[in-house]
């Protein structure tokens, strides 16, 4: 029989579930996505170092998981929160149970909560820490001696260790310098459909480094934590515009990126988490559904001034920053994913723009 568990928020929130997969404990900060399908990549999303994510969609797990559909080469999340979990899963592609997914790598996961109010707290009081338990005892006093998310530098932790290829590296194709920062697969597959040879790189590679191994452009991936805490970001940034190479960021990378250029970063009260987000083209007015996973946002105000950088898409639901460019420099950002994975494929364009930026198209 399943053993009770309790997902418990630092504000002394309390939500009666039993555990399904690994029977442990962890703690996090709790976050919600909105995203119907897709729980595998959510799953092993590296954007969700460090939290306990809750899907608001009711039933999860009925199709199963499948070695194909990961975003990296293990499970990310500290946790699982959901409705209810469906204990059948049918799909021709699946391999296994999701329950047996989280046991095999040890993550404690939890149904029977009432996600819909556990979301609706979230929105009102914020992104809590918060954690799984088997046993209450002290529980709130564990949460409180947990770090917060600012201040963190999660990049580091799950940034691959050495340099290597994704896919053949082609000579005839320009080679794009990755920076892992927690890249997912999909973004690296789709650089690689676009039409560029992909080498990627730890976040703290010398940007001297990959320039002398031939790269055209350099891409600042989506990652973990709390941007400004990525020190070495700004100077990577810096070196970038004064060499002048062709780059693409996105979400941590825009992020990282928007510090470099001068601006101010800021974290919002429960972020962006689904593959529902409408986004604004300001340079073409049309509207884009989006794939979104960030916490944390680029401030409007610390860069509008700045007459050298151009705001080039907002959220329509808060007017938040989601891309920006350099007008004389061929660099540019979004904080969304256009990689999706899961969500729409609206902003997959932006691979093949940041390809004509490189080959100077």
């Amino acid at each position: 029989m399943p053993a009770r568990a309790y997902l418990i928020l630092e504000d002394g929130s309390e939500f009666e579930g039993v555990a399904f997969g690994y029977e442990g404990e962890t703690i996090g900060e709790v976050v919600f996505n909105t995203s119907m399908s897709g729980y595998q990549e959510v799953l092993t999303d590296p954007s969700y170092n460090g939290q306990i994510v809750a899907m608001t969609y009711p039933m999860i797990g009925n199709y199963g998981v499948n070695p194909e559909d990961v975003e990296s080469d293990r499970i990310q999340v500290a946790g699982f929160v959901v409705k209810e979990y469906s204990k059948t899963y049918s799909n021709f592609r699946a391999t296994g149970s999701l329950a047996q997914y989280l046991i095999d790598a040890k993550i404690p996961a939890i149904e029977g909560i009432d996600t819909r109010k556990l979301t609706l707290h979230i929105r009102d009081k914020g992104a809590l820490r918060g954690g799984i338990f088997l046993d209450r005892k002290n529980a709130v006093q564990r949460l409180l001696a947990h770090p917060l998310m600012e201040g963190l530098d999660l990049a580091s932790g799950v940034s691959c260790t050495k340099p290597y290829d994704f896919g053949t590296i082609d000579r005839s194709r320009p080679l794009i310098g990755v920076y892992d920062f927690g890249v997912k697969t999909n973004i690296l597959r789709l650089l690689s459909q676009s039409g560029f040879s992909v080498r990627v790189y730890p976040s703290t590679t010398p940007l001297d480094t990959i320039m002398k191994d031939g790269a055209k452009g350099i891409f600042l991936s989506n990652g973990p934590g709390d941007p400004d805490a990525v020190g070495y970001g700004r100077d990577l940034v810096r070196g970038i515009v004064e060499k002048r190479v062709p780059t693409f960021g996105i979400c941590l990378g825009h992020q990282i990126l928007g510090l470099g250029l001068g601006g101010k970063t800021y974290k919002l009260k429960f972020g962006h988490r689904g593959a529902n987000q409408p986004v604004k083209n300001l340079l073409t007015g049309s509207v884009e559904i989006s794939s979104q996973n960030h916490g944390f946002a680029v401030d409007y105000e610390s860069l509008k001034h700045d007459p050298d950088i151009e705001i080039t898409h907002i959220n329509l639901n808060d007017k938040t920053v989601e891309g920006l460019r350099h007008k004389k420099l061929p660099i540019f950002s979004v904080q969304y994913h256009p990689e999706a994975s899961p969500g729409p494929q609206d902003s997959h364009y932006l691979f093949g723009q940041f390809h004509k930026m490189v080959c100077g198209d």
